[in-house]
């Protein structure tokens, strides 16, 4: 029997080549778009869902549950990117990027926990970032709103092991996706002090988009975590130098790794 798959943010980028992979496999997979209208010609069906609003998750669930019977696997993809000064960040901004990336994907596993209850199994794949394991200059409010869902998930996966429900993270580094034109960008404030450094590292932060991996790679590595009997509770995909970055955070003493990264960004 196929297994039945949610993709949150499947419309596109990483989530569109998951879901176009998945289907290849015979997996059953629905997407989800805020404007699924226009997605019409998607290898897979792409239902309405916005991860800030918890209605239409609920109807989303009810409505693949009503169809498949079954829910075996949700991978939380749905994001949003945001760059700026911290100070000059509007609050607002900043709750915005966390009910997409932080409580958008626990609202989302809150809705699929009943059923997979029931099943008696289940795998939740929550796509974070490998920023979320570091502070990054001028991508702060990225990295704190993935590195949470990082942490989360670690004691997420506690609380579900006497349910036979599985959980884990996927952290990409930079992947060709169109992340970089959908982001929050603060506005280049002409008199601002940060001008010339925000300047220049969201340029850098570009390029790296621009240059980044096939988004294949995450759809080949998940898919080998779906057929893993025990998943990891972290991965990471991505370009050997993001993934070692990770690596070197945790050896090197604070200052050192800083000053890498102030160097990396020409600060």
């Amino acid at each position: 029997m196929s297994k039945v798959v949610l993709i949150t943010g499947g419309s596109s980028g990483i989530g569109k080549s998951i879901g176009e992979y998945l289907i290849q496999k015979d997996f059953k997979v629905y997407g989800t778009s805020r404007n699924p209208d226009r997605y019409k010609d998607s290898k897979f069906p792409i239902l309405a869902l916005d991860v800030k609003e918890n209605n239409t998750i609920l109807t989303t669930v009810r409505t693949i549950i009503e169809n498949e019977g079954r829910l075996d696997v949700v991978i939380n993809n749905a994001g949003a990117g945001i760059t700026g000064p911290i100070e000059e960040i509007p609050e607002v901004e900043i709750k915005n990027n966390f009910e997409t990336n932080f409580f958008g994907p626990i609202n989302v596993i809150k809705a699929v926990l009943p059923q997979m209850r029931v099943q008696q199994s289940g795998l939740i794949i929550n796509i974070t970032s490998i920023a979320g394991y570091m502070g990054l200059p001028y991508r702060g409010v990225y990295s704190a709103s993935k590195g949470a869902l990082e942490l989360l998930t670690e004691a997420f996966r506690m609380e579900l092991k006497g349910f036979n429900i599985k959980m884990t993270n996927v952290a990409p580094g930079d992947f060709a996706t169109n992340i970089a034109a959908g982001r929050y960008h603060a506005p280049l404030l002409e008199n601002s002090p940060y001008k010339k450094t925000y300047g220049d590292t969201l340029n850098l932060m570009d390029a790296h988009v621009d240059n980044g991996s096939n988004p294949n790679l995450m759809a080949l590595a998940v898919y080998k975590i779906i057929n893993t009997q025990n998943p990891k509770v972290h991965y990471k995909v991505g370009e050997f130098m993001q993934k070692f970055s990770i690596v070197l955070k945790r050896i090197l003493p604070d200052k050192v790794y800083e000053k890498l990264l102030m160097n990396h960004y020409k600060l």
